[in-house]
């Protein structure tokens, strides 16, 4: 392998977190998975171990680039939750994450030797929607939206050309209230009825189980379930269609989507998720321009890939005195 100008990329979004070297046509010249650690129910550590572990695979991807003659223009990571543009600090329940100084910890641990390496601190599913934007299911648009469905909702929103970040709190549709009255669970955030408590695919195998009693693996046992007629497990889908259905009609309202690209685990349904979303769509709009509901392309690897592009798009505005 030809020695090359390189960014380190990793996606922390997940069980395991997925990592790379990317050149900067995009080619990935080193790519790998690492286990995420669990952040205990108590959350006493759980934390620090999670940082630790980010911090630490930074380094030895720095390293590895080294070792095999590349040069680092910049460093791209992305993280759930939400993100302060302005400080580098994070918030993320799930990683028991309460204003950690994310982005300063990697700035000390990849210290003097990539000193002035410009590193960008992202979110993980806006990172996957620049993704699918730059290269793949969402690219030629200009107003488009990427909705992964996994242990949790969030949307990464394209919007006249450009992803929009709102200093880093952009996007979270998974926490808009769609249920109401005695129907309502609490979310995580701390809010009744969101969205995320009924059609995530965390949502949808909890639900289920709730429902009849049973223990389920995941949600892809309830589509195992859905199709071979279990009429609990088309409950729980119904339900979740139709509070998809809600959240897109919503944001198609506000944001005139002409493409949606669905991703994250859920989007492996195929058209036993699509094809109900584009008929329950279609239905209830009258003026609105209707978008094309397609499945995202990119899968796992989609954050992995934008936290790349974002790297090099800042190494490149540096590089030529710009605002990335």
């Amino acid at each position: 392998m030809e020695p090359c100008e390189v960014v380190v990329a990793v996606d922390l979004g997940g069980t395991r977190m997925k990592c790379g070297l990317v050149a900067a046509d995009g080619a990935v010249l080193h790519r790998e998975t690492r286990p995420t650690p669990r952040v205990l129910s108590d959350k006493s550590d759980g934390g620090r171990a999670v940082l630790d572990a980010l911090l630490e695979t930074v380094v030895e991807l720095a390293q590895k680039a080294s070792a095999d003659g590349h040069k680092v223009r910049a460093i791209g990571v992305v993280v759930p939750g939400v993100i302060d543009a302005e400080t580098g600090t994070v918030g993320a329940e799930n990683l028991a994450w309460v204003g950690t100084p994310v982005l300063a910890e990697i700035t000390a641990a990849v210290g003097s030797d990539l000193a002035g390496v410009p590193i960008v601190l992202a979110h993980d599913v806006r990172a996957g929607g620049y993704a699918e934007f730059r290269q793949g299911a969402l690219a030629g648009t200009t107003n488009s939206m990427f909705l992964p469905l996994g242990t949790g909702i969030a949307a990464a929103m394209i919007v006249d050309g450009s992803l929009v970040s709102g200093d880093g709190y952009a996007g979270e549709l998974g926490h808009s209230r769609f249920i109401h009255g005695d129907a309502a669970e609490l979310c995580a955030c701390g809010q009744w009825g969101c969205l995320e408590t009924v059609a995530s695919a965390a949502a949808i195998a909890r639900r289920y189980g709730a429902r009849t009693g049973r223990t389920v693996d995941g949600a892809r046992e309830v589509l195992e379930l859905l199709a071979a007629g279990d009429p609990d497990a088309a409950q729980v889908w119904d339900d979740a269609l139709a509070v998809l259905v809600d959240a897109l009609v919503l944001y198609t309202t506000l944001i005139a989507p002409t493409r949606i690209a669905i991703g994250g685990g859920l989007v492996g349904a195929g058209e036993t998720l699509l094809q109900p979303l584009r008929e329950g769509v279609h239905a209830r709009l009258t003026f609105q321009r209707e978008p094309e509901i397609v499945a995202a392309v990119l899968g796992e690897e989609a954050g992995c890939l934008g936290a790349a592009q974002m790297a090099w798009d800042r190494a490149t505005a540096d590089e030529k005195g710009e605002t990335a």
